[in-house]
């Protein structure tokens, strides 16, 4: 009962304002209480208002009161504090639900400090003094208070485990390890514990690392989002600045562009962001992960060790590495929207084409599996028309622009200035960007598959028009002896089955050219790794004469 007692006086001379025992107390006109800095601060908040009031029971005073000590609870607090130590223990000292509780204790149960694995139970501070002053006590094993001790006592001898059958993986006691478990490989579960330990250490550190990588991962793909944004921005306003130029039946095509290259910009950019927070994701687990093994690795109790450890000891599978391309994203937008605005005159006199924007897909930067198969290539499918306003006058284009066949006899184009003058070669209508695929079926004496940039010199004799003698194109040539791949003029021998059919793969941004054998099978041929500068045309050409080349429908 004193003690009780003096626990109400605490509570009666506290200050309701800093909730600590009265220092200097003074006492208002409504009889409550107050450390007299409290109270000072308190009104000086006030004085603007000029009516001054009791925190507790909101009475209000005018003037503000002269403030007096009141010299009797100034005492009582003294008084209080030299008996302080006899108080009886605050709530917070008791044990609660989620609290381990003194096994010692009676009555209401004080928080456990302790918990001694040799005794199966848990102590408070008063009880657990024994531990620290008996010599009977020496060896015993003193860790956090834990719930879980019961679990350390063997079911079958009721002794605690301190042994492990790495036989069975399972903790024992000596009696086990004499009895049903005899003959197993047994050790200490401190030994045990101590191998485990290693192995933690080094998942952790795994751990570590990866969480390292991820955040780098997650800071080297903030730029890609700046530069997507910078280059689609960019991009919009070229668009616009050429498309104004034109007459207003251009104007919609105008708008279309600005909405694919916003479409792209905002897949691209969402795409980013996806990947950031399944890294962020990533990291939080890891984190996660790493501080439930960093709290395994503390606890003192080799049981609850070896139980908890086979669940936090797995790791699972990590994002897959991510691949930064180079920043180059939607100038091609820029170079169709130029080329349509100076080719635009000659398109409206023969006919109107459709003309999409270059980027016709979205550019990933997780790593995508190359196609394999004919049906995989098909996905990527382009429909290719050949220009005639680039077609040797020795040419013949049918078949709806898809076809050129050797001719003998001149034919009677309009002069143009990106017509080969000397060669028997033409180019497609449309630019090649993105993933694309085409597929040439060929007849005659040989025919060159290729690829070209768009300023590839077109008049003269020099090696600089021709496909695959200079850095500018690169080409297949088929015969019907085989096949040989020509760049720059080194030529490079291809083997594989004779095909009348090629088909081309181009991955613009992966900087990849692929050609393959289609027949019954497919077969690759010849692989280019590179990185394209500009956009591409694709193109034939024919060195002896006597040949056709068309490109495919393709479904």
């Amino acid at each position: 009962m004193a003690q009780k007692g003096v626990q109400l006086d605490r509570e009666t001379i506290s200050c309701s304002i800093c909730l600590d025992l009265l220092q200097d107390p003074v006492t208002l006109p409504c009889g409550h209480s107050y450390c007299m800095n409290c109270i000072k601060s308190y009104w000086d908040g006030e004085d603007e208002k000029k009516i001054h009031s009791c925190p507790q029971c909101m009475q209000t005073f005018t003037p503000r009161p002269v403030l007096m000590k009141n010299t009797m609870l100034a005492v009582l607090v003294e008084e209080l504090k030299k008996t302080g130590l006899q108080a009886a223990p605050a709530d917070h000292c008791y044990a609660g639900p989620e609290d381990v509780a003194c096994d010692a204790c009676t009555g209401r149960k004080l928080k456990a400090l302790k918990s001694c694995l040799f005794c199966v139970a848990s102590y408070c501070e008063t009880h657990l003094q024994p531990h620290f002053e008996s010599p009977a006590f020496k060896k015993h094993k003193l860790v956090d208070p834990s719930k879980k001790l019961q679990e350390n006592i063997c079911s079958r001898h009721d002794e605690v485990m301190k042994m492990f059958c790495r036989t069975d993986q399972q903790c024992i006691c000596y009696l086990c390890s004499v009895d049903e478990h005899k003959g197993h490989d047994t050790v200490s579960a401190a030994a045990e514990r101590t191998e485990r330990q290693r192995e933690l250490e080094v998942s952790r550190q795994n751990i570590q690392q990866r969480i390292q990588d991820r955040e780098k991962d997650v800071k080297e793909l903030q730029p890609q989002v700046e530069a997507i944004n910078r280059s689609a921005d960019k991009a919009v306003e070229d668009s616009e600045k050429i498309f104004t130029q034109l007459i207003r039946l251009m104007e919609k095509r105008s708008s279309d562009v600005e909405q694919q290259v916003r479409s792209q910009q905002e897949t691209e950019v969402s795409q980013v962001k996806e990947l950031q927070e399944k890294l962020e994701q990533e990291i939080t687990e890891l984190k996660r992960k790493d501080a439930e093994m960093k709290k395994l690795s503390h606890t003192e109790d080799h049981t609850q060790f070896l139980y908890n450890y086979p669940s936090l000891s797995a790791l699972s599978e990590s994002t897959s590495s991510i691949n930064i391309r180079p920043l180059r994203y939607f100038e091609d937008v820029t170079a169709a929207a130029s080329e349509l605005r100076d080719k635009l005159q000659d398109v409206l006199k023969e006919k109107w084409t459709n003309v999409s924007l270059p980027v016709t897909e979205v550019d990933v930067l997780l790593p995508q599996p190359e196609p394999k198969t004919r049906a995989e290539l098909l996905k990527y499918s382009r429909k290719i028309t050949l220009d005639p306003n680039t077609a040797s006058e020795w040419i013949l284009i049918s078949q709806g622009e898809r076809k050129a066949t050797t001719m003998s006899q001149q034919q009677s184009y309009s002069s143009h200035p990106d017509i080969f003058t000397r060669y028997f070669q033409v180019l497609s209508r449309g630019s090649l960007t993105g993933r694309c695929y085409w597929e040439v079926e060929w007849r005659g004496d040989g025919v060159e598959v290729a690829v070209a940039y768009h300023n590839i010199i077109r008049a003269g004799t020099g090696d600089e028009c021709v496909f695959g003698q200079n850095d500018k194109s690169w080409a297949l040539t088929c015969d019907p002896n085989g096949y040989y791949f020509m760049f720059n003029n080194m030529e490079t021998p291809v083997s594989g089955p004779q095909s009348s059919r090629v088909g081309v793969y181009l991955d613009h941004s992966a900087g990849i050219l692929s050609f393959y054998s289609v027949s019954e099978t497919m077969t690759l041929l010849h692989q280019v790794q590179t990185t394209f500068t500009q956009p591409l045309y694709a193109g034939v050409g024919f060195p002896e004469g006597g040949a056709t080349a068309e490109f495919c429908k393709l479904k």
